[in-house]
């Protein structure tokens, strides 16, 4: 519909392309916005504005300048280039074979992947929760378009060596006998660092650096040399360079286009949608607590109220303190002043206006409440269109709040890996709410922040910007442990007394054989975090891999399905409080707690006091888990068995005790 533009489209060939907008009976084609700056974000203003350069092969627009144009690109004119979308591999050319990662971009392992046809990523199915596609499939950011930029550090594949960190260059910055090498349309040139080598090469052998993969075991590996660790520092380097040159660039372009946050409905309570309730609990059901009007602070923060000790609200007819009482911050919203601001490198934030105390209460999380299956459904949609933000947060098992076109003031409050505030689930008129508190004294002025536990979705991690010392680098993994400096004394000092040892002890993250059949092979391993165990997916009678943050059910009570608080420590058996009586037993071998399958001397448990006494050829070490899995048992005589002990002994193995060795 622009004048002077005179493109025409089939309707499915127009929807395609992402930049496409429906306007009244007509639209605006994809030649009149930046795909790049679309794809970054698709609300900005800047879009369709400024100097454009199109593709004359194909529909697709950038600005023109470094910072948009797509590396590999060949320029024409100033406003017309030939994008990469254009390049055609050569036969019998070795560096043009299409080359795939080994592992998962989601959760870092290796298995059956799902490969993409345009870039080295991989998947496992089940990590992106979608079924299996027919034909040729492709990732979420090559859909929509996104190719890499100048003065951008990515990992390049070259022959038979090992992925290697280089910064993208500018064609116009490099030398002249790199320039007059032969390269077709789509091909850049990568400045590899350590060695310093150029070379020409295109998407399919190149994937984003990401901040952490310097210290990546499936970078690392084995054999690493003195040229690949040098790379590895100066990679890292510069990948902090062009970052804070990028968020420098970013923030001044967002001050130019961003007068006031992004638009969303103000709301003061949860709105159900769809099939999901709201409870609201009979008067004879809110607990009462035994605060009296006399007393000082009745209900108060410092008073001994029963209710808010356990997380209700009191209710002010049913409140022995009556008007008094003040544990009633939700219903009366007791919110603490505060205001909306830019942020340096984190977009929109929220800080308070006035000191708040330690416990006090914040504000209120409010938003749609929805069921899972819309959840998921919003979820899948925000990935189709490249919506990067989230505010979803779960309520319940069967309910999630989501704060992104309804919600407060409370949606604005950034992640942190050490954040003032935190999250409660507060009982409130018999239904379940979230509310957020003060975790230390907050001075005036301060930027508002709670841990967010994000559960990762999509292509990979999400980059965490919080800047606290303990910082994880992403959003859903746990923040790295930060000591004090009194800490640290005591350890140099510890170490320094302590002599060298010959051999340096090196501690398996994870074990090898699976934790229910006790053989190696393919294996899913647990997310949970210090759990070592890992299963065959047969073994657990799973159909497919799962996906994300599975935890194995070790953790999990095989009865009803809460959390364990005993294990059985030859089987992935386990059971909550409820229902570990009677099912876990003492052994009277080695003093373990195992099922009844598993405890050769049966499953009467020790008696208080009671020692068992071996025979004085026994040599009484752990069992190993994998080994005591086997079903086939052997018979053996003392001679045989005291010659084994000695061969276990020498080799540094478990030892593997049946009744009929006894």
């Amino acid at each position: 519909m622009l004048p002077g533009c005179g493109k025409f489209y089939h309707g499915e060939c127009a929807a395609s392309h992402a930049p496409t907008v429906p306007l009244n009976r007509a639209f605006r084609c994809p030649l009149h916005a930046c795909l790049s700056c679309f794809i970054t974000n698709p609300t900005n203003p800047s879009v369709s504005k400024g100097q454009l350069t199109r593709c004359i092969r194909c529909p697709v627009a950038y600005h023109a300048n470094d910072n948009c144009i797509p590396a590999g690109s060949v320029t024409l004119t100033d406003s017309n280039i030939v994008c990469p979308n254009h390049f055609t591999p050569r036969k019998g050319c070795r560096n043009h074979e299409h080359v795939n990662v080994s592992w998962c971009f989601v959760c870092s392992e290796g298995g059956s992947l799902l490969c993409c046809e345009s870039c080295p990523a991989a998947f496992h199915r089940e990590c992106l929760n979608i079924d299996m596609p027919e034909g040729s499939w492709y990732c979420n950011d090559c859909r929509a378009g996104k190719k890499l930029h100048y003065k951008e550090v990515v990992w390049v594949k070259v022959g038979r060596y090992r992925w290697w960190p280089a910064e993208v260059s500018n064609p116009n910055d490099i030398p002249e006998n790199i320039l007059r090498m032969r390269h077709d349309v789509g091909e850049f040139p990568v400045l590899f660092f350590g060695s310093n080598d150029y070379l020409w090469t295109y998407q399919a052998r190149v994937f984003p650096y990401m901040e952490g993969d310097a210290n990546s075991k499936e970078k690392m590996g084995k054999g690493v040399d003195s040229t690949y660790k040098k790379a590895l520092e100066e990679a890292a380097v510069r990948f902090k360079e062009l970052q804070a040159e990028k968020e420098l660039r970013q923030l001044q372009e967002d001050r130019l286009n961003d007068k006031k946050p992004p638009p969303y409905k103000h709301i003061k309570v949860n709105k159900p949608i769809g099939k999901v309730l709201i409870i609201s609990a009979d008067l004879s059901e809110i607990p009462r607590c035994n605060c009296k009007a006399a007393d000082e602070n009745p209900c108060g923060m410092d008073s001994e109220c029963i209710n808010r000790m356990l997380l209700y609200e009191c209710h002010p007819q049913v409140c022995p303190a009556g008007e008094r009482c003040q544990n009633q911050c939700f219903t009366k919203r007791q919110y603490c002043q505060v205001e909306i601001f830019r942020t340096l490198s984190r977009g929109w934030g929220l800080r308070c206006v006035h000191d708040i105390k330690k416990g006090g209460f914040v504000n209120e999380y409010v938003g749609e409440v929805i069921d899972e299956e819309e959840c998921r459904t919003r979820i899948k949609h925000a990935q189709e269109n490249n919506i990067g933000n989230f505010y979803m947060l779960t309520l319940d098992k069967d309910r999630i709040i989501d704060a992104g076109p309804k919600g407060n003031e409370a949606r604005f409050m950034n992640h942190s890996c050490q954040p003032n505030c935190e999250t409660q689930k507060w009982t409130v008129n018999g239904d379940t709410r979230v509310g957020l508190f003060a975790l230390t004294d907050i001075p005036a002025g301060t930027e508002l922040t709670f841990n967010y536990n994000l559960e990762c979705l999509g292509n990979g991690k999400t980059v965490c910007k919080c800047g606290a010392s303990n910082c994880s680098g992403f959003l859903g993994v746990r923040p790295k442990n930060n000591p004090s400096s009194d800490d640290k004394g005591r350890k140099l000092k510890k170490k320094s007394q302590m002599k060298r040892k010959s051999q340096q002890e090196v501690i398996k993250e994870r074990e090898d054989e699976c934790f229910s059949c006790g053989d190696g092979g393919q294996v899913v391993s647990c997310k949970r975090p210090g759990c070592p165990k890992v299963y065959h997916a047969d073994c657990l009678n799973l159909t497919k891999r799962p996906a994300g943050r599975w935890e194995c059910p070790w953790h999990q009570c095989d009865l009803c399905g809460q959390e364990a608080a005993s294990f059985c420590e030859m089987c992935p058996s386990s059971y909550c409080v409820e229902h570990r009586d009677g099912m876990l037993f003492i052994s009277k071998l080695d003093g373990r707690l195992s099922c009844s399958e598993h405890d050769p001397c049966g499953p009467e448990p020790l008696e208080p006091g009671e020692i068992r006494e071996y025979p004085p050829w026994y040599t009484k070490r752990f069992v190993s888990p994998s080994v005591m899995s086997l079903k086939k048992r052997t018979q053996i005589d003392k001679d045989v068995f005291e010659k084994i002990i000695q061969t276990l002994n020498r080799t540094n193995r478990s030892l593997l005790w049946t009744s009929e060795c006894s």
